[in-house]
């Protein structure tokens, strides 16, 4: 018997901490893009041109979390039959956590048995484990640590539907996702829709990111003989064969040596699908109808950094990999959506039982086509197919009950479109009631009503960050009436500015901002612009000023401190220490600021104590390896006081060859590229 049902869920876990309450206003690392142009799909390459985001703007980032473990009661949605059960943390983007095979007493999922957080996600906050939903943008769902909305849907025969569904901020539009468990089914079904309520076209980008234990024997089978792969040694996106790359199969991950994205190109003539199966010829199958016929593979690969980073993300014990689906060949490109589009496809996830003796045979077209089959025996694709067009009479049923609110954007989208005669945001499917608005949302509804846009308390930080020409002309038109004195309506049109790369039009805001009322938010942001603009003493003197206003704040702290080391200003950090309370200053991403400007000042001792305490630095981005430079660079400096007559390149020689980097401190993904 199908159920559906609200529980808790117990777990060691993070706390995520307050959002970072300063508009994200640091550019994101520029997009990829081709060496050449030659040999390469002329959709897909128009399609790596457009949709790329310079910020994070609207959202807020998630960066204020702990790495110190406590027990965690989740919300938890659970979908349930005879034969599997499905687990979905509600309040972190809906992710579906377990997915259990009850006749064999397995998880088809690698199901993290901590909820640990790190630098990983578009929004900063990430965690690993279980099936993620990421729309909008390469970098993980911006609701990868944020609740969503989560009905109770029934479907046409009674069956229950988890619904999960949110505003998508980044494209304006709104998803949702209906999972659920027929009577007898072997898999579960996940159906997806977005829709483009816009009179625009919007880059639209989607993928389904489904984590599986990794151990040596595990291979990923999917109908593929080549692939693009982002990773595999030129640095750019290589067509490669598949299996074998290199004397090396890469359909093991465990014997893949760096952190390695694989796009299979599969046929559009095949059923798209992907499988990761164990030493038995068991593991998690997924296959959808065409529409998602993206599939990839990730490892972190069997490097120090890779490794570093699943003990960073979970306890000991075997790793993860990962099997993905998506809209496009790679996940460098966006798909242009039209406007009044609707897309829907249908995803399904089971047990995959295969004779290991093929699967790990020598003939890879012979595991594709038994896996195949095998696959045909949990459902044909078109069942598959007949589900999706099926499911159709449930897409817009009404919720009949809201089991979780989301945030309150959909809302007020909601009222900006009834207010200007547009047409409505969804259908009844989906209800983004006034009830989950919030006081990020009640000054702009006070804005949309009245023109006005409430000042609120100038000693704390604004949040509740919109952007878009339409918030924008409403709010130029404030300033230029009853707003023009006041610094809040400045401070956010100087955001909007901004966003747009206006950047002196957000200068203007933001001074016009401070000459109205002086607050810490305007110069902090200010100090940002100039730091962008390569003025880098300029933007520390600015964040010294809002530094003095706000002196608790930690985002500001540890702007302003990377700022100083960057304007190699890093004696007026090392001070500043001195007047942190101790529960700012033994922060790692604090200690780790100290530790760079003790170098840049000749403190190695300092320096040392750095690495010799295993500071952890909790936020350590992906990709970033300022870690194990700060190593290197120490050790250079440390051998240049011992052996003064020594040159450079023999010293650097030296350090990298006799004094390796802790294996807590290396995070390198590429260690030959990172240090040349």
């Amino acid at each position: 018997m199908s159920e559906l049902r609200i529980q808790s869920l117990r777990m060691p876990a993070a706390d995520l901490g307050p959002d970072n309450p300063l508009p994200p206003l640091f550019p994101r690392n520029p997009p990829f893009k081709l060496e050449h142009d030659s040999g390469y799909p002329e959709d897909m390459l128009g399609n790596m041109s457009i949709g790329h985001l310079a910020l994070v703007l609207p959202y807020t980032l998630q960066d204020q979390y702990s790495r110190e473990l406590e027990p965690k009661e989740f919300q938890v949605a659970v979908l349930e039959n005879e034969i599997l059960r499905a687990t979905f943390l509600l309040e972190y983007g809906g992710r579906l956590w377990s997915l259990f095979h009850k006749p064999h007493g397995i998880e088809l999922l690698k199901s993290n048995p901590v909820f640990q957080l790190a630098n990983l996600g578009i929004r900063n906050a990430w965690f690993s484990g279980g099936i993620e939903w990421n729309i909008g943008t390469i970098g993980h769902s911006p609701f990868t640590c944020s609740p969503v909305f989560a009905a109770h849907v029934k479907g046409g025969d009674g069956t229950p539907i988890l619904r999960l569904y949110e505003w998508e901020r980044f494209r304006k539009v709104p998803y949702q996702i209906d999972a659920y468990l027929p009577d007898g089914s072997p898999v579960l079904f996940v159906r997806v829709r977005i829709s483009n309520p816009n009179d625009e076209d919007v880059p639209m980008y989607w993928w389904t990111n489904i984590a599986v234990p990794e151990t040596p024997s595990t291979r990923v089978i999917v109908p593929a003989k080549s692939a693009y792969c982002l990773g595999c040694g030129s640095g750019g996106l290589d067509r490669i064969s598949v299996p074998v790359h290199m004397d090396t199969d890469i359909t093991y991950p465990s014997q893949v040596s760096n952190a390695t994205d694989f796009f299979f190109q599969i046929s559009k003539k095949e059923t798209p699908w992907i499988a990761a199966l164990n030493a038995e010829g068991h593991g998690l199958v997924h296959l959808s109808t065409h529409h998602l016929f993206g599939r990839k593979a990730w490892t972190w690969g069997d490097g120090p950094g890779g490794k570093n980073w699943q003990r960073f993300l979970s306890p000991p014990g075997d790793g993860y990999t990962e099997i993905q689906a998506g809209l496009t060949r790679t996940q460098l490109e966006h798909l242009p959506m039209p406007s009044g589009a609707d897309w829907s496809w249908l995803e399904a996830f089971g047990l995959m039982e295969a004779d290991p003796s093929i699967v790990h045979g020598q003939h890879w077209s012979k595991a594709n086509k038994h896996v195949t089959n095998e696959m045909a025996k949990l459902i044909s694709f078109g069942d598959l197919e007949e589900e999706l067009h099926q499911g159709r009479m449930f897409l817009d049923a009404p919720p009949v009950e809201i089991l979780q609110q989301g945030s309150g954007w959909g809302a007020l989208e909601q009222m900006r479109r009834t207010y200007t005669d547009e047409p409505p945001l969804c259908s009844e499917g989906l209800s983004f009631s006034k009830s989950s608005l919030t006081d990020q949302q009640y000054p702009w509804i006070e804005l949309l009503e009245n023109g006005h846009l409430p000042e609120g308390d100038h000693q704390s930080p604004r949040t509740g960050f919109i952007v878009g020409d339409r918030w924008r002309n409403r709010l130029e038109l404030a300033v230029q009436d009853q707003d023009s004195e006041n610094w809040s309506a400045w401070y956010h049109l100087g955001i909007m500015y901004y966003h747009e790369g206006n950047l002196e039009g957000a200068s203007g805001a933001w001074n016009r901002s401070l000459e109205t009322r002086w607050t810490p938010w305007a110069a902090r942001n200010l100090g940002v612009l100039a730091w962008v603009e390569g003025q880098l003493d300029y933007a520390a003197n600015l964040f010294s000023q809002a530094h003095h206003a706000a002196p608790s704040l930690y985002p500001l702290i540890i702007e302003y401190g990377t700022c100083l080391i960057a304007a190699q200003r890093g004696r007026e950090w090392l001070d500043l220490l001195d007047t942190l309370d101790s529960s700012l200053s033994q922060m790692g991403r604090v200690r780790f600021l100290e530790a760079q400007a003790a170098l840049s000042m000749g403190d190695l001792q300092s320096v040392g104590t750095f690495f010799d305490e295993n500071t952890t630095v909790a936020d350590i981005r992906e990709g970033d390896h300022s870690l194990s430079d700060l190593w290197f660079a120490y050790q250079e400096k440390r051998l240049e006081v011992e052996k003064p007559g020594d040159d450079y390149t023999t010293i650097r020689q030296r350090v990298r060859a006799s004094y390796p980097i802790p294996p807590g401190f290396d995070f390198r993904l590429f260690p030959d590229k990172e240090l040349s």
